[in-house]
């Protein structure tokens, strides 16, 4: 490993220590604090040539002020204010009785600093001028030294320079600490917009099982009966129920593959890879209903406009839905009416029936139903169903042929009208 890197390491290791035991960082500060002031007060800086050091000794009172003063240093983090009062008060008693003084005042400025590092700017304002004032006051008024003296003025720039230097680093924490929120917000919204999409794919892979596997079911159902019904007497009609049983349950394998391989990851094998069904595919949507004994008529008017995927499925899906609704609750003898029209930007379907044996599903009632209007609302669209008057039910969809909001305004317009309508 090279020496720098070495260094680096060992350097990052200590910084992590000192943050995990900040007692021990303060206990170690004051002990430097309390070396350099001891060191300073042998100094006398008015000797003839200039600051001298070992002439002089500081006094039993100075060196208890400055013991006490750094002991002090070591509850900076916890009461820095009381801390700051302590050692200012301690630099006051010494300016006026140290002739000349000890540097005591050393102890409150690194106090200064504690309280500007943590407290708002207006505190630190307040703070440093009242510390500044009070220490350069007492050094001005009471030194046997003019008043213009350096010693004096360096009062007055050792602490501005702390109280700058601890408002600069308290600064800094919020702009990092704000840096980390913001970072770990977005990571947040990151983390929840993936699961509402990841919800969202589920409940739309749902509705299309649903819708598969209530059509093929009902289709395979009626199929059987009819091949049990006539097994004995009609063997060819039997052989023919049978083969359309075998026709919609290979449909519904079919489907139900190309539905549940939506779940592979990107590099599963066998991925699908024929096309959702869409309205193009209606003519043989309707040929399987034909085929179980249910009469529908199909009417498109919409002038052979291609509308988008969703749209596509989200219309074949709700006439599959219905018309399983009415082979399951209408009657043997039931008819339904398809009608597939564009309306100005919108696409209408809707689905009727006569009802003729048997009640209707009531409004709102059944996972169908909730399944169909679940997948309009997310187009964007608007769903009508209900009983219609003189029997029968009637499902109703209007569907945007245009993304954004002025598809859905025209869906939400559409349906009102046709309501309305309905209503009259």
């Amino acid at each position: 490993m090279p020496p720098v890197t070495a260094l680096a390491d060992r350097l990052a290791r200590t910084q992590r220590w000192l943050r995990a035991h900040p007692l021990a960082f303060d206990g170690g500060l004051a002990v430097a604090v309390l070396v350099c002031m001891v060191a300073g007060s042998f100094a006398d800086p008015n000797g003839p040539h200039g600051p001298e050091f070992g002439t002089r000794t500081p006094e039993v009172r100075s060196a208890l002020l400055m013991v006490v003063a750094a002991g002090a240093l070591v509850y900076r983090r916890r009461e820095p204010m009381a801390v700051l009062a302590v050692t200012g008060g301690l630099s006051v008693v010494e300016l006026v009785a140290g002739d000349p003084a000890a540097p005591v005042s050393m102890s409150a400025v690194i106090a200064l600093y504690t309280v500007a590092a943590r407290t708002d700017r207006p505190t630190t304002w307040r703070v440093g001028l009242l510390t500044m004032a009070a220490l350069t006051g007492a050094a001005m008024s009471f030194g046997s030294l003019p008043w213009y003296a350096q010693e004096n003025l360096g009062l007055v720039a050792w602490t501005g320079m702390a109280a700058a230097a601890g408002d600069a680093v308290r600064s800094r924490r919020a702009f990092v600490d704000a840096i980390r929120e913001r970072a770990e917000r977005a990571e947040r919204t990151r983390e929840e917009e993936a699961g509402r999409r990841v919800a969202e794919e589920r409940l739309r892979i749902a509705r299309d099982l649903h819708d598969v596997v209530a059509h093929h079911i009902a289709l395979v159902n009626v199929q059987a009966g009819v091949a049990a019904h006539v097994m004995d007497k009609r063997p060819d009609q039997a052989k023919e129920a049978l083969a359309h049983v075998r026709e919609a349950s290979r449909s519904a394998l079919n489907e139900l593959r190309a539905t549940v391989g939506l779940l592979r990851q990107s590099g599963d094998p066998e991925a699908p890879t024929e096309p959702a069904p869409g309205l193009g595919v209606l003519a043989e949507l309707v040929t399987t209903f034909r085929q179980s004994g249910l009469t529908v008529e199909v009417a498109r008017a919409d002038e052979g406009v291609t509308p988008p995927a969703a749209v596509d499925l989200a219309a074949y899906r709700i006439i599959q839905e219905s018309l399983t609704n009415v082979r399951k609750h209408a009657g043997a003898d039931a008819r339904a009416e398809v009608s597939v029209v564009r309306v100005g930007s919108t696409l209408e379907v809707t689905v009727l029936d006569n009802g003729a044996a048997g009640p209707a599903p009531a409004e709102g009632g059944g996972h169908g139903l909730i399944g169909m209007r679940e997948r309009v609302a997310a187009l964007g669209g608007a769903l009508t169903a209900g009983p219609r008057y003189g029997g029968g039910f009637r499902v109703q969809a209007i569907l945007p042929l245009t993304t954004g909001a002025d598809g859905a305004g025209a869906a939400r317009r559409a349906a009102r009208v046709g309501r309305a309508g309905e209503d009259a």
